[in-house]
């Protein structure tokens, strides 16, 4: 059952200016509906729905009128009105649709005058001037040209006209853009414009034959000519722009194929202009002047990879490769197109890059099948299957199938596909399914490991071409191989696909083959038996995804196999109850059963009438010890195909008795499916009940009569009610004092569903009341819920308090509501950390209370009477400002008491609670629509001084790294000793076991201070602690530290959440923002001092929280000094990394600190689609400092390799990383060989991040398995670079090893060389279309064999494995076991004999090879 909210459509009304109304009314008639009196009317309404109506009763008026009337000045009127009202309209308004599609059928008589009309309102639009509204004219340029009859006549009379401004908007535009350089959002604004210039300028070329009669417009001198020729000068410039986005430059690549298309002659040389242009042969002597001119520059020998391949994309999608046009030239051109864009699969590694690289050539395979229709026989024999360019391109699908990016996987299963295509056109006449190349492509796909999420699609494709019989006559148990696949999440959806393809096409082939039902004994046993075993005897995990993915798809495809499923399982249930690792019989059964009425397959009152199943087997279920029998029994229950099928009697009763027994199940995930069942429910009961009320309405008393015997609609509804209600009661008892967290979880978040679904809007009607069941010790119950030690109880009972707060609020006394602010204030400063989160609720569900002022808040705060007269303000927004004044001066003043005792602040008013309070507060204030403002800007400057006030006591308890640091004095002599011993104690110990236990300060310690305090006098509120004394000399060193720690944290989410919420004013005039610019930049420039001089990691992790809220307002900002601030920011920590100056305050230990955090946070703030212009700065400074010439620069090495790891860690910045990790291998690999620690441990860090981002996270504990591995062919394929590198570096190491002289010698390097190529394995892909040879590797992996480690030895028997070609195996083994020495022989080691052995067993060991 899928919930789908039904989208209402939002249509903008038009309006007339006041002269056009009076127009209107003059000619309008009062008597009769003429023209201009329904236009009026039209014009006066306000909702554009109704105007919809309205204008669609025009044309049936117009119809109906006197053919002479065209002469009438009131039709004349009325056109221009209309023609201005649809040019004003904006382009997604349906209202301008609806017009086009009315004028498109306007009677032949009022055309001549109706073009008149538009020409005129259009020559208005093209005398616009202002660049940035050059959009609308194009829109309106768009939509003229797209099925409007009367905009193409217009267009068509405007020509030239059109044709100017379109080379004017491209040439302002681009200067525009580039005045504008480093303005992200208004270049993005800017580029989209382009955009639509050049799609628009595309539209109005394809059409220009239709325009224009003959050729004259071809004589150089024309208008049309020269304009032609800006245009194709503007694209050209465009395709070469690389600072442009990407669809740009793609659209350009079009546009410059369309332009010279339309321009060349003759046209029969087109092709082999284009070839020449790809393969970087253009001879100017062969090409014609004004080609040169203005396309000069794509005429050069070597073209950038990037506009090579839009080219290719625009001769594919601008040429006509169907009916053979362009005959011989074309083939070869659809050749070379194929063979350059190969060529560029190995170079372009950018994501974006790689994703357009396998779109284009998915459109070559479709282009190449349209050419092949009425291609010549030389064509087919070069896109046969057996040919060297589908092998090619064969090899490319092998290397991109399990690419990272979805879309890349995606074009690469079509590309096979089409390629199965291909290969079929040109054997038309032969046996398919014995083809074979086909029968080679099935053995290979077969013999690799099931781990490979490309070989799924593709054998899914063969299916189609081959049948499944013809693949299970190979290998009859593939269906139960796949099945045992799918306890593996990644997989199963390509598993299941597989499944589906194959059954489907083994069903088909069956119905075919035999003329009766006696194939579907036979069909069961193979794809519905093997799914019932493992459904009552497999594994969690393979079973859940199995129902999942595979059954929903079975039963689909062969409904009647329920009635199979059921009586097999029902036959056992009783015998194979199952148990708590295993479902049994009976809970396949439920899950068959569960699926199957989700997706409409069965009617649960149905199977319970026929005795299929009883109540009792139900019941069994929703109490199995198996949770997920429970889970399956409760959604057989609650998932229906149809959203309104009503909820019987029984059912309800079933669901109250689960209640009954689930609602403390200790496993979250089973938490989280029955709250999700139960809403389904619940939404099933409120949509059942919106039919039920209607069908009572409509129901005639006979009609009551006659059905007097069924269930009358408002007996269900009472059910209904009766059943809610007894549901909210059980919930409500379940919240109890001292309840487990699982129920209480379980038991608000079913409430929260109650609530939220039973709220309906206005016009329905309500089923059940959620407030009507709230009473004061319910409302009471809930606000007890704050106190949980668990935050996301803490937010369910506040949520719900939220949707329940008018009635909440009225069961509370003033006198209660008292004590409640009182206990948030008083826990807002307590020792204990969950506390102030528990304040935090607490005051966010208060200041949503009208009296709030007036109850609690005058005591404390003075309150302000002009606050009361301005009605506009919202009770959230006043009480909000009043209590963050209130936590700002007790937090303002225990600072001044902190800065003279830190230790008194830790043990009895900890700042951080009050902090947090405030940043709780703020969050959820609407700042869209604040009216205080004035009030607000002072608040923001006070908030933003109390934190650096803050944050200048606590900071260096956090930040010492030392005894001798920043250690803070208290002006407190008393606790000035004892801070001291505290200071001393958070140095890192010798032993572990300090955290473990409490330490007690020493007791002279406390008799110190005594004396001292007998010595002189003291405030009063010194006083007060000097009587608590005996309790607060307990203060332990982790109390300091967490009361500094906790206010730092603080502090930054406090600065990171102004900076995010509040609008950041673009100049210095005073505006409605709230924070100035030199706020931000203060606030930048404490978090930079943190980030980069912190030692302590939790300082830097926290204040890397609060700064990366910053970056990202700053990217999203209007005033350029500040978007521009993280460049800048960046430039100068990668320059003081650089200059490795003595004096730097950068900490080179501890993984350089908050260095990293610093550097990630300023790349994240880069927009997602932007050219990473920050990362690519950032990466060309940081590889040549990772990987240095000279051993000089130590330190800027070390931070180089160390931000390198938190690069390559980072997952935000996904695929843009990966062009840089052979860069980041060759630094880590040459690290090693550093004769300094720090580079080396930094170089493993960064190796160990590098290989979890190249091979994948590694998820189970077998050190060999395939899954965290990858093909040596596509290894290098993505990482081309590193071939040489590596083989040179083997290479060198070897040459170390000097096994004669059974010296340990061990190159740094070698570990890491044999663990990269011990990663990888053979292919029966690997084919001989492979640029890159694996045969120089061996010889040097074979000698690393002979190591005196046993450990070397093991792992070069692992890698010489993907470097042996699967025929070359036996070869391979003879000559190692050749190599040994004889028995007799003098010089006989141990070590190479072993060595030997081991990678003669790894060769033959390994199941790929075998095969």
């Amino acid at each position: 059952m899928v919930l789908k909210k039904k989208k209402e459509v939002q249509v903008d009304a038009f309006l007339l200016d006041h002269q056009k109304l009076e127009k209107l009314q003059r000619f309008s008639k009062a008597e009769e509906q003429n023209l201009a009196s329904l236009l009026l009317h039209c014009a006066q309404l306000s909702n554009g729905i109704q105007q919809i109506q309205c204008i669609k009763q025009i044309m049936p008026l117009m119809k109906k009128m006197d053919p002479n009337s065209a002469c009438d000045p009131m039709v004349k009127t009325c056109l221009d009105i209309l023609g201005e009202t649809y040019f004003s309209l904006s382009i997604k308004n349906p209202l301008k649709k609806v017009l086009a599609s009315l004028l498109n059928g306007l009677p032949e008589q009022f055309m001549t005058l109706a073009v008149q009309s538009f020409v005129c309102c259009l020559r208005e639009e093209l005398k616009t001037t202002d660049i940035y509204l050059y959009r609308k004219v194009l829109d309106n340029l768009a939509s003229c040209m797209e099925d409007f009859n009367l905009g193409r006549a217009s267009m068509k009379n405007l020509f030239e006209e059109v044709l100017q401004f379109l080379v004017k908007s491209l040439l302002d535009i681009q200067e525009e853009n580039r005045q504008n350089h480093g303005n992200r959002i208004v270049q993005t604004q800017l580029m989209h414009d382009l955009l639509v210039a050049i799609k628009v300028s595309m539209m109005l070329v394809q059409k220009l034959q239709e325009n224009i009669q003959g050729s004259l417009w071809k004589h150089h001198e024309s208008f049309v000519w020269q304009s032609m020729c800006s245009l194709l000068k503007s694209s050209t410039d465009f395709l070469m722009d690389a600072t442009l986005l990407q669809t740009v430059q793609t659209t350009s690549g079009l546009a410059v194929i369309l332009f010279t298309k339309a321009m060349y002659e003759p046209v029969e040389g087109l092709p082999s202009l284009v070839s020449d242009l790809l393969l970087g042969s253009v001879k100017h002597t062969d090409v014609p002047a004004w080609f040169v001119s203005n396309c000069g520059t794509l005429c050069m020998e070597e073209l950038p990879d990037s506009v090579l391949l839009f080219l290719c994309h625009g001769a594919l999608a601008m040429l006509e490769w169907k009916n053979g046009s362009m005959g011989e030239n074309g083939e070869k051109l659809l050749l070379d197109i194929a063979s350059v864009l190969l060529s560029l699969s190995s170079e372009l590694k950018e994501s974006s890059m790689a994703a357009s690289l396998s779109r284009i050539l998915a459109i070559w395979t479709n282009s190449a099948l349209a050419a092949l229709i009425s291609g010549s026989p030389n064509l087919k024999i070069k896109l046969n299957g057996n040919s060297d360019l589908i092998g090619k391109l064969l090899e490319y699908i092998y290397t991109h199938w399990e690419h990272p990016l979805d879309a890349v996987r995606h074009q690469t299963k079509l590309i096979f596909k089409n390629l199965l295509q291909i290969h079929r056109t040109t054997i038309t006449g032969s046996n398919e399914k014995s083809d074979p190349f086909f029968a080679r492509l099935v053995k290979r796909l077969l013999s690799l490991e099931w781990h490979i999420k490309g070989k799924y699609g593709c054998l899914g494709c063969l299916v189609e071409c081959v049948g499944t019989e013809n693949i299970l006559q190979l290998d009859r148990t593939i269906p139960i191989q796949i099945l045992d696949v799918m306890s593996d999440q990644s997989l199963a959806p390509y598993a299941s696909d597989l499944l589906e393809t194959m059954f489907t096409n083994h069903k088909a082939h069956f119905t075919l083959s035999f003329q009766e039902s006696t194939w579907i004994d036979q069909w069961h046993d193979i794809w519905v038996s093997p799914l019932l075993v493992i459904l009552c005897e497999g594994n969690h995990d393979q079973t859940t995804y199995i129902i999942d993915y595979y059954l929903p798809k079975l039963l689909k495809c062969n409904p009647d196999s329920l009635g199979y499923m059921i009586r097999i399982l029902q036959a056992s249930a009783d015998a194979n109850l199952g148990s708590c690792s295993a479902r049994g019989a009976l809970g396949a059964l439920m899950a068959c059963l569960r699926t199957a009425r989700a997706h409409g397959h069965l009617e649960l009152s149905n199977i319970m009438s026929n005795g299929l199943i009883s109540t009792e087997c139900i019941k069994q279920g929703l109490v199995h010890q198996h949770n997920q029998v429970c889970i399956d029994a409760l959604g057989l229950l609650c998932e229906t195909h149809r959203s309104t099928e009503i909820v019987s009697m029984e059912e309800m009763q079933l669901i109250q008795f689960f209640m009954m027994y689930n609602l403390n199940s200790q496993s979250p995930s089973v938490r989280q499916q029955i709250c999700s069942l139960l809403r389904k429910l619940f939404c099933r009961i409120q949509e059942s009940s919106q039919v039920l009320y209607k069908l009572e309405q409509n129901k005639t008393k006979e009609e009551l009569l006659e059905n007097s015997t069924k269930r009358h609609p408002l007996g269900i509804l009472q059910q209904y009610k009766e059943f809610m209600s007894s549901v909210c009661d059980r919930l409500f008892e379940a919240l109890f004092p001292g309840s487990s967290h699982p129920t209480r979880f379980s038991s608000l978040t079913v409430l929260g569903s109650v609530a939220e679904i039973f709220s309906v809007p206005e016009g329905q009607v309500r089923i059940f009341h959620l407030d009507q069941e709230i009473d004061s010790t319910r409302v009471q119950t809930l606000i007890q819920c704050f106190a949980s030690t668990f935050e996301e109880v803490k937010a369910l009972a506040f949520k719900l308090l939220m949707k329940l707060r008018d009635v909440a609020f009225k069961l509370q006394d003033s006198e209660n509501l008292g004590l409640l602010f009182q206990a948030a204030v008083d826990l807002s400063t307590s020792t204990k950390p969950y506390d102030c989160v528990t304040a935090s609720y607490l005051l966010n569900f208060l200041v949503h209370h009208k009296g709030l002022q007036h109850i609690c808040l005058e005591q404390w705060v003075e309150h302000n009477a002009q606050m009361d007269e301005n009605t506009s303000v919202s009770t959230v927004e006043v009480n909000t400002l009043a209590v963050i004044k209130l936590l700002l001066a007790n937090v303002e003043e225990e600072i001044f008491r902190a800065r003279k005792s830190l230790l008194q602040a830790a043990a009895s008013f900890p700042m951080y609670g009050r902090v947090h309070c405030i940043t709780g507060a703020l969050r959820q204030l609407p700042f869209n629509n604040l009216v205080l403002v004035a009030e607000w800007k002072e608040m923001v400057a006070r908030l933003i001084l109390m934190s650096y006030r803050l944050s200048a006591v606590v900071s260096p308890v956090v930040q010492s790294s030392s005894p001798e640091g920043l250690i803070p004095m208290d002006s407190d002599s008393e606790s000035a000793g004892r801070l001291q011993m505290i200071l001393h104690e958070i140095q890192p110990q010798d032993t572990n076991d300090y955290f473990m236990q409490a330490k007690i300060l020493k007791e002279h310690c406390k008799v110190q201070s005594e004396k001292l305090a007998d010595c002189r006098p003291m405030e009063s509120i010194s006083t007060e602690i000097r009587g608590e004394e005996r309790q607060t000399c307990d203060v332990t060193a982790q109390m300091v530290l967490v009361c500094c720690w906790r206010s730092m944290k603080e502090v930054s989410l406090l600065l990171g959440t102004l900076c995010k919420l509040l609008p950041s004013q673009a100049t210095s005039e005073p505006s409605d923002g709230l924070i100035t610019v030199e706020q931000v930049k203060n606030i930048g420039d404490y978090f930079k001092h943190h980030l980069l001089q912190s030692r302590h990691r939790g300082a830097f992790e926290l204040a890397y929280a609060g700064f990366v809220q910053l970056t990202e307002m700053l990217s999203r900002c209007d005033s350029e000094s500040l978007r521009k601030m993280p460049e800048q920011w960046l430039s100068y920590v990668l320059e003081e990394i650089k200059s490795c100056d003595p004096s730097s305050t950068l900490c080179a230990t501890r993984r350089s600190a908050g260095i990293p955090f610093y550097i990630q946070a300023l790349l994240a703030s880069e927009p997602k689609k932007s050219k990473t212009d920050l990362l690519k700065m950032t990466m060309k400074e940081l590889i040549p400092l990772a990987a240095p010439l000279n051993e000089s620069s130590v330190i800027p090495q070390v931070h180089a390799l160390n931000i390198l790891r938190a690069l390559f860690r980072d997952t935000r910045l996904g695929e843009n990383i990966m062009p840089y990790v052979a860069d980041g291998i060759q630094a880590a690999v040459l690290g090693f060989m550093s004769p300094v620690w720090a580079v080396r441990n930094s170089s493993t860090l960064l190796f160990s991040a590098l290989i979890t981002r190249i091979f994948g996270v590694k998820r189970g504990k077998d050190e060999n398995s395939k899954k965290n591995r990858m093909t040596g062919r596509e290894f290098f394929s993505w990482f081309p670079s590193l071939y040489p590198f590596l083989l040179k570096q083997l290479e060198a190491v070897t040459n170390t090893l000097n096994s004669e002289a059974e010296e340990l010698k061990i190159h740094p390097s070698l570990f890491l060389l044999l663990l990269i190529l011990g990663r990888l394995y053979p292919s029966p892909m690997d084919g001989t279309y492979s640029a890159l040879s694996m045969a120089p590797f061996v010889p040097f992996i074979i000698r690393c064999g002979h190591s005196p480690v046993y450990r070397l030895r093991e792992m070069s028997g692992r890698a010489l494995v993907p470097f042996i070609m699967v025929n070359e195996v036996p070869h391979t083994v003879l000559s190692l076991l050749e190599g040994l020495p004889e028995s007799t022989s003098p010089c006989l080691r141990q070590n190479t004999i072993h060595g030997t052995l081991l990678q003669a067993k790894s060769l033959f060991g390994d199941q790929s090879c075998l095969s």
